[in-house]
C-alpha cells in the first residue's frame, strides 16, 4: 500500500493490537517501524496494563480526548512528516459504550482551537452507533479535513466528501482474519450467542482482510479533494 499510494502520513487505530485487547509498547514500536506515523485508540485503550508505562511518553499515540480529566495520555497530537503537518484527534462515542464526556463538545473545543494553526485535521471517532458517527461528520463538516469512524470492525460503504469539504467514512474496517467474527474465533462467539454463558474470546487465525481509507487533502485549504476506500482480501484483491 505504501508503494502504491505513497502517502505522506499513515495513521492506524491500535486499540485491538495485543490479541484483541489493547496495545503493548513492543507492538506500538513495530507499527512505527512499519512506517505508521500515528496511532489512535478507543474503548479498549486500558485493556493491557502495560500501556500505563509508556502512553504519557509517546506523543505519536493518542486515546479518546473525552475521557475524564486526569486520564493518562493525550487526546490529540500533531504529526509532522517531510514538511507535512496533520493534527490528529481521537474521540469516543457514548451510545452503547461507557458513559464518558460529551464528544461533540470536546470536538468543538479541540478542533476549533487546532484550526487556528493547522489546516489539516483528522478525527478518528471511535463509536458504536452509525447515527452518532454520521452526526459527528456533519457536526465537523468544514472544520475537520477528515472524520473517519472506527470500532465496529466492518468497513462501511458511505465514503463521501461533505458539502463544506470534510471527507467522511462511517467505519474504516478492520485488519485481521476474515474467518472469524470481528476478528475473534467464530466458535466462541457462536457459543456466546447461543448459550448466553460466559466465553473467553480468542483472536481468530486464517485468511486475512485489510481495510483502510486514503484521502487527498488540499495543501492550501485543508479540504478533502478525494476519498477512496481500500479493501484487500487474501487470495482476492478488491479495490473499490
Amino acid at each position: 500500500m505504501k508503494s502504491k499510494y505513497n502517502p505522506h502520513i499513515i495513521i492506524a487505530n491500535g486499540e485491538n493490537a495485543a490479541a484483541g485487547r489493547g496495545i503493548t509498547g513492543k507492538i506500538a514500536r513495530e507499527f512505527f517501524e512499519m512506517g505508521i506515523h500515528g496511532l489512535t485508540m478507543g474503548n479498549h485503550t486500558w485493556d493491557n496494563k502495560e500501556i500505563f508505562d509508556f502512553i504519557d511518553d509517546e506523543p505519536r499515540m493518542i486515546r479518546p480526548a473525552n475521557y475524564p480529566a486526569g486520564t493518562p495520555g493525550r487526546g490529540y497530537t500533531i504529526i509532522q512528516v517531510g514538511g507535512k503537518e496533520l493534527a490528529l484527534v481521537n474521540l469516543m462515542g457514548r451510545t452503547f459504550l461507557p458513559a464518558i464526556e460529551d464528544p461533540f463538545r470536546y470536538a468543538d473545543e479541540i478542533v476549533d482551537e487546532l484550526r487556528k494553526k493547522y489546516k489539516h485535521i483528522l478525527v478518528d471517532f471511535h463509536a458504536e452507533a452509525t447515527s452518532e458517527k454520521i452526526a459527528m461528520g456533519w457536526h465537523l463538516d468544514g472544520r475537520a479535513s477528515l472524520v473517519v469512524g472506527t470500532h465496529t470492525h466492518v468497513q462501511s460503504n458511505d465514503d463521501i466528501i461533505l458539502p463544506q469539504g470534510t471527507a467522511y467514512l462511517t467505519d474504516a474496517g478492520m485488519v485481521g482474519s476474515r474467518e472469524g467474527v470481528l476478528g475473534m474465533q467464530r466458535e466462541a462467539v457462536l457459543q456466546k450467542f447461543i448459550t448466553q454463558l460466559p466465553v473467553r474470546f480468542q483472536v481468530c487465525e486464517g485468511k486475512w482482510q485489510f481495510h483502510a481509507v486514503i484521502v487527498d487533502l488540499d495543501d492550501q485549504t485543508g479540504r478533502a479533494k478525494k476519498i477512496e476506500k481500500i479493501r484487500l482480501l487474501e487470495d482476492e484483491w478488491i479495490m473499490d
